[in-house]
């Protein structure tokens, strides 16, 4: 991931005069995002009156409000920077880390409490012990990538990319949760809407830039592979061995 930082002192193709259409492009994948989760999360959450939404516990509903003000902050800051106003992008970044801080440890907690809740009538526990890599593994890719992010927050190219891509990786919760009436809509097949979000970031790397940014290379393999690798894990004896133990461990928390 450190190789993102030499593209700070390459010279751009000479396609650099495309940059100008970065305003467009990430303030529209922000808008795309945006329209994603609501629909995801209309009938259950926006739609129900947020706060008057039945959601299971306090916990989700708080975990519902953290993260939906991450995705309003997200366009603000691409509004903010299409409007070149970057004083006030920097400003707003130094609440977007403590956000950021904030959706793992409330993330954390969340698929901790998902984890202890009863198993349904007929379901084996070891579901829920394999479910229980899907969130981890989120907030795993998403702090990493928020981190180079930050980072590397003087090198805007590199840095807009790990970004939008540390956004894309949180929200397969909301692709899930699309109104498609399909049994085999399930996580493993929703999860798989970021590809084209990844496939629109490289075509465009390569319309702008001539090449594919070190930054959209590398950010999205490591989504990819999270995703492909995260249910072979959850099924190990090893992980349900792990998540087993957390249970013992934090039963009594909630």
């Amino acid at each position: 991931m450190n190789t993102v930082a030499s593209d700070a002192s390459e010279s751009i193709t000479p396609r650099s005069h495309h940059r100008r259409w970065d305003h467009w492009f990430f303030s529209g994948m922000a808008v795309l995002i945006l329209g994603s989760v609501f629909l995801g999360f209309a009938r259950s959450y926006y739609m129900a009156g947020v706060f008057r939404a039945r959601l299971p516990s306090l916990l989700i509903h708080i975990h519902g409000a953290v993260f939906s003000c991450w995705i309003l902050l997200f366009i603000g800051q691409t509004s903010l920077i299409a409007t070149k106003r970057v004083d006030w992008h920097r400003r707003l970044g130094l609440f977007g880390f403590g956000l950021a801080c904030a959706m793992v440890l409330i993330g954390l907690c969340a698929s901790t409490q998902v984890l202890n809740r009863p198993p349904a009538l007929g379901e084996s526990p070891r579901g829920p012990r394999a479910f229980f890599v899907v969130p981890l593994s989120d907030m795993l890719v998403f702090s990493i990538l928020i981190y180079f992010g930050l980072r590397f927050r003087s090198n805007a190219a590199a840095h807009k990319r790990l970004m939008l891509i540390a956004t894309i990786a949180i929200l397969d919760a909301a692709f899930v949760r699309w109104p498609v009436s399909a049994e085999w809509w399930t996580l493993r097949v929703a999860q798989m809407c970021a590809y084209p979000l990844l496939l629109m970031i490289a075509a465009y790397d390569l319309w702008s830039l001539g090449k594919i940014h070190r930054a959209t290379l590398l950010a999205s393999a490591l989504l990819v592979f999270s995703q492909q690798v995260r249910s072979p894990i959850g099924r190990t004896s090893t992980w349900q061995s792990f998540a087993r133990s957390v249970q013992n461990v934090t039963r009594s928390w909630f």
